[in-house]
C-alpha cells in the first residue's frame, strides 16, 4: 500500500552504510523520492500507485535492482460510489449487505505501458485486466497473490507429469481474470458474488497433454492438477469449475482461492 514500510530481500556485499535507496517507475530512470538511508531490510514504499523497481544510490550514482517489481495499489477507500479515479467499478455486495466477502484492499493501477509487465513466471499484468471498458487508461484490477501462486503451482504439477520436459512450453491462456462488480452483474449466469470481483479467480485454458489442442481432456487434467495442489497446499483451497464442450475456446477451468472447497462442472 502507498507509504507502507515493507521487507525487501536484498543481499548487499560490503559495507551497506554508505548506500541509499529510492524507486524508479517501470520504464523511467528518474527517482520518485529523495534517497533514504538503507538500514536493514526495511524500505518505504512510494506514495503513488504504480509499478516500481528499487534503485540503490551511492555517491550520487544510481542503479536499479533487477528481479523484483513492486506493485503499489490504489486503496479501496479511494473509490467514490461506483467510480475509482474516473474508472467504473460498481458496488460490491458487502458494501450493501453485512457478512459478505470483504472488499479488496486495493487495486492495481494499469496503464497501456504496463500490460506486458510479468506478474509471475508465465503471467503478465494484462492477463488480469477487466474485459470491460477496453481502451480506458488507467485501468484497475484486483489480483490476489495467492491466486498467482496457485496458478503457477498447477503449471508446475502438470510439468512434473511430463518429466519437466515440457515446462518451457506450457503456458496459461487466461480467459477471464478480474471483473468489476459492474461487469459481473451483466454477465449471464455469473455468480452474484463471483470471486473474479475480488481478484481471487481466473478462468484458464492450458494444453495440459501437449498435443497442441485445447480439449475437454486438457480441462480434466488441469482439474486433477488443482486437486493435487490443494492437497499439498491447504492454504490455497478454493473453487474448481471444469467447463467442457466441442470447441477449443470453451474448454477451460475456473480456479479460485476462496478459502473453502467448491466443485462444479459446466458447459463452455
Amino acid at each position: 500500500m502507498p507509504g507502507q514500510e515493507i521487507s525487501y530481500p536484498l543481499d548487499v556485499h560490503g559495507d551497506p552504510t554508505s548506500l541509499e535507496y529510492s524507486w524508479q517507475r517501470i520504464g523511467d530512470t528518474a527517482l520518485t523520492m529523495t534517497p533514504k538511508p538503507l538500514t536493514g531490510a526495511r524500505v518505504l514504499v512510494p506514495a503513488k500507485a504504480g509499478f516500481y523497481k528499487l534503485a540503490l544510490v551511492k555517491d550520487g550514482q544510481q542503479r536499479a535492482v533487477e528481479g523484483l517489481t513492486l506493485a503499489v495499489l490504489v486503496p479501496f477507500e479511494e473509490k467514490e460510489g461506483g467510480m475509482l479515479r474516473g474508472y467504473r467499478i460498481g458496488t460490491y455486495l458487502s458494501e450493501r449487505v453485512r457478512g459478505k466477502t470483504p472488499v479488496p484492499e486495493g487495486f492495481l493501477e494499469i496503464t497501456a505501458a504496463d500490460v506486458d509487465i510479468p506478474i509471475t513466471k508465465r503471467l503478465r499484468v494484462g492477463d488480469f485486466l477487466n474485459h470491460d471498458q477496453k481502451g480506458v487508461w488507467p485501468s484497475y484490477a484486483a489480483v490476489n497473490p495467492k491466486l498467482l501462486d496457485k496458478l503457477e503451482l498447477v503449471i508446475a504439477e502438470i510439468a512434473r507429469w511430463h518429466g519437466d520436459k515440457a515446462v518451457v512450453n506450457l503456458s496459461i491462456d487466461v480467459h477471464s481474470g478480474f471483473r468489476t462488480p459492474d461487469r459481473n452483474r451483466r454477465i449471464r449466469r455469473a455468480a452474484k458474488d463471483s470471486q473474479h470481483q475480488y481478484g481471487d479467480a481466473a478462468d484458464v485454458a492450458i494444453d495440459a497433454n501437449g498435443d497442441g489442442k485445447l480439449t475437454a481432456m486438457d480441462s480434466r487434467m488441469v482439474g486433477l492438477a488443482v486437486e493435487i495442489v490443494e492437497l499439498k497446499h491447504p492454504n490455497l483451497i478454493g473453487g474448481l469449475g471444469i467447463y467442457t464442450s466441442g470447441h477449443a475456446s470453451t474448454n477451460y477451468v475456473h480456479i479460485d482461492v476462496r478459502g473453502r472447497r467448491a466443485r462444479w462442472r459446466g458447459r463452455g
